[in-house]
């Protein structure tokens, strides 16, 4: 996969706070990363573990109250994004920056036609007719393989698959040729054949547009053939980065290890049994103190209980935040 040196999304230490009534929701604890132009980054985790919020967050898009950023930049060519006001971001969200949801059927407006809903950003980021807008509406659908694009331009989302509404999502946000997509598990409510299509539609896309591209994701299977970066999160932080190649070669987390143990592999026995992490997901009620995996991780020590580990580097392409090393089971 092509991707450059230019720099175009630059977070640093981001934190995302949600006051609930049962406490403070502490839903992301300092993550830092980076997205280059044209490069393919997931961000793999488990329910819960900040994945979702970290991206909602730096494009406006958490409630506020009860959510609440209190630390962080977000750097998007130049600019902070979490220090611009909503219209700003307005201009941003859709026209430079694409947004795939996990549920297209409550993504798209079920009382308002594709046509509506396609042309709606055309005609207001680009001052586009509404012949010009139609046009390109059916353009883009037939992009993303939607037959009888015209004559579909005119339906509503209850007359499409699950599918092909999310098709018609991918449609809507190619509409104004954004340079950064990010896809929320788009392919959770899909069923397996119809999720390959879906990550195969994007990835020929991106590479067509020359995009950049966030996936997020609990499947690390889906990962493996789309991805040149894996960020992997828990309890609200970064616990490994790495190129893709790495990460599945030697994983250098405890964490990114029980995933891919739990991973189904078609070279392995019938009878083989995948091996379920232990214990649950920490509480994000209470910031941990030390390493979030700690109470769950077979190579704990005393040190992970009291301090969190930064991201250590491992090699050029990869850093995990660990104490010890996994290879020895000796401390760093």
């Amino acid at each position: 996969m092509e991707t450059s040196n230019n720099l175009i999304l630059d977070v640093n230490d981001l934190r995302v706070r949600f006051h609930t009534p049962e406490g403070t929701v502490h839903a992301v604890n300092g993550i830092t990363y980076q997205v280059y132009e044209g490069e393919s980054v997931a961000v793999v985790g488990e329910s819960g573990s900040g994945k979702s919020v970290s991206m909602m967050s730096i494009l406006g898009l958490i409630p506020i109250p009860p959510g609440e950023i209190t630390t962080g930049q977000a750097i998007y060519r130049g600019r902070d994004l979490l220090q611009m006001v909503e219209d700003d971001l307005e201009k941003i969200r859709g026209q430079e920056i694409g947004l795939i949801f996990q549920d297209p059927m409550t993504s798209l407006n079920p009382v308002l036609s594709l046509r509506l809903q396609l042309t709606e950003s055309l005609i207001k980021h680009y001052g586009l007719t509404n012949e010009q807008a139609g046009n390109r509406a059916v353009a883009l659908l037939e992009l993303v393989g939607i037959p009888d694009a015209g004559r579909r331009l005119k339906d509503y989302p209850h007359q499409f698959s699950g599918g092909m509404r999310q098709r018609v999502m991918i449609a809507m946000m190619l509409a104004c040729n954004p340079t950064l997509l990010i896809a929320d598990e788009p392919t959770t409510a899909l069923d397996v054949t119809i999720q390959a299509q879906i990550v195969e539609l994007v990835l020929k896309i991106k590479e067509k547009m020359g995009m950049a591209l966030i996936w997020i994701t609990h499947d690390l299977g889906v990962v493996a053939g789309m991805a040149d970066r894996v960020i992997v999160m828990y309890g609200g932080t970064i616990v490994e980065a790495a190129d893709v190649y790495s990460l599945y070669e030697r994983p250098s987390h405890p964490y990114t290890l029980a995933l891919l143990a739990a991973l189904p592999r078609v070279d392995q026995k019938r009878g083989h049994d995948l091996q379920a992490i232990p214990g649950a997901p920490p509480s994000l009620l209470v910031e941990p103190s030390g390493c979030p995996f700690a109470p769950r991780c077979p190579y704990v020590i005393a040190k992970c209980q009291q301090e969190r580990p930064p991201l250590l580097p491992i090699t050029p392409t990869q850093k995990a935040a660990c104490w010890v090393d996994v290879t020895t089971g000796e401390p760093r």
